[in-house]
């Protein structure tokens, strides 16, 4: 146990401190506003206050984690050695910037809240970040402090008995559109077809006609791929299944057809299954909740994780959404545009209400890497995105985090946009499991 003597105890020091102590360090840790408490403590201790009580493990704090609400900051980056870092302190502190604001600042996504402007699908971009600008979006920065922060603690109190947590991947699939061909409503079939022939899509003809007549399989049907791969490497892996109303944006078969419902089914026999709700479902609550619902009825059991479709989601609204409905893990945090840690850490973490000031029973599962974000934004080939991922497994495995991507059914198709992808795939699963 280790003992943090602080002026006042806060919502947000607790919080904060409990993640990166407890939850990274996997060292406990326990509060004291009184400085005889302090004193008396044997373990390991530390003091997070203006001014150090004398010789003793001092971090200076900035007022961050002592204010309420949410305000413009003037943030200044520097280096911590090799690492950027801010919110400065003096030479007195252990460490030179106050890393529990610093962390704080990034997990609860502080800059968020902040007046920005939104993409067209209205989501916070990443060119708008801290991290984007100052160039370490891909890079864990909060648990490289961690660790960095670690070597000094065990510097100063070398006989507590440290533990270490082990690294960890998991594979994430987002259903948003089970079958290319397959299972769709004869509307849908026949204005396909009738759409391929006037573009002159002679190749989408031909598939779409052999799909429907059992000469090809559908491409998008893949999922007796991703369970063999989830056995041969062990992975776990979660399919996030979309089953709202056609829409633009959402364009998934029917969660009426039977077909569809089987399939759903069958993979929770197999894996973890999660909800993916639809693009809308970012401002409509009713809508996430008739869609939660669909799924349980499908699947007979409680929906306890999602992941937004499009990555829609605005803070703290929709995870104020999730957790009056029960939802116990959102998948969601990470850019559709760039590769890296949207919140600046590989560790899943709970989120944190600014609005009201208090850890909620959210836990935060942040993702790496998206298969869409290396393909259409980025614009790579399977080769140049193999060596994008290995650097981001590099950079958690480092810190012993958890590595989480996103791939979709589709992309192990290997078909038009998707083609040598799935070899891309496999690969990542080998690089991620070594």
């Amino acid at each position: 146990m280790i003992i943090v003597y602080t002026h006042k105890i806060t919502p947000r020091v607790r919080y904060i401190f409990k993640h990166i102590l407890a939850r990274t360090l996997l060292i406990p840790v326990s509060f004291t506003t009184k400085v005889e408490e302090f004193v008396a403590h044997n373990g390991p201790k530390l003091s997070y206050t203006k001014t150090p009580l004398g010789t003793e493990f001092f971090i200076k704090s900035n007022d961050l984690l002592f204010e309420q609400g949410v305000n413009d900051l003037d943030i200044n980056v520097t280096n911590w050695e090799d690492v950027p870092c801010f919110f400065a302190t003096n030479k007195k502190s252990a460490i030179p910037f106050d890393i529990f604001a610093a962390s704080f600042y990034l997990i609860s996504r502080y800059e968020e809240y902040l007046p920005h402007v939104k993409d067209s699908h209205g989501r916070y971009t990443a060119a708008q970040s801290l991290a984007y600008k100052k160039r370490f979006l891909e890079k864990p920065v909060v648990d490289i402090w961690a660790y960095k922060f670690l070597k000094i603690l065990k510097e100063k109190f070398p006989d507590y008995n440290y533990s270490t947590r082990k690294y960890s991947y998991i594979s994430t699939i987002d259903v948003d559109n089970a079958y290319a061909y397959k299972h769709k409503s004869l509307v849908r079939s026949v204005g396909g077809f009738l759409n391929d022939v006037v573009r002159f899509k002679i190749f989408n003809v031909w598939n779409r006609f052999a799909v429907t007549f059992k000469i090809k399989n559908d491409p998008f049907d893949t999922f007796k791929d991703l369970l063999k791969f989830k056995d041969t490497y062990n992975v776990k892996t979660i399919f996030f299944f979309l089953v709202g109303d056609y829409t633009t944006f959402d364009t998934n078969v029917s969660a009426s057809k039977r077909q569809y419902k089987l399939l759903i089914k069958e993979m929770v026999d197999y894996a973890a299954v999660g909800l993916h709700p639809s693009y809308f479902s970012m401002q409509k609550a009713p809508l996430l909740k008739k869609e939660k619902e669909r799924l349980e009825g499908i699947t007979n059991t409680p929906v306890k994780s999602s992941r937004q479709h499009y990555l829609r989601f605005s803070l703290p609204d929709t995870y104020q959404h999730l957790i009056d409905l029960e939802i116990q893990e959102d998948h969601s945090m990470g850019y559709a545009s760039n590769i890296g840690f949207r919140a600046s850490t590989c560790t899943p973490f709970y989120f944190y209400d600014l609005d009201f000031e208090i850890q909620t029973p959210l836990k935060v599962y942040p993702f790496a890497v998206m298969d869409t974000t290396l393909n259409e934004y980025m614009g790579l080939t399977p080769k140049q995105s193999l060596g994008k991922i290995r650097d981001l497994k590099n950079e958690v495995k480092a810190v012993n985090g958890t590595f989480i991507t996103l791939f979709h059914n589709e992309t192990l198709g290997d078909y038009l946009r998707w083609r040598g992808w799935k070899r891309l795939y496999e690969s990542t699963l080998k690089i991620a499991t070594s």
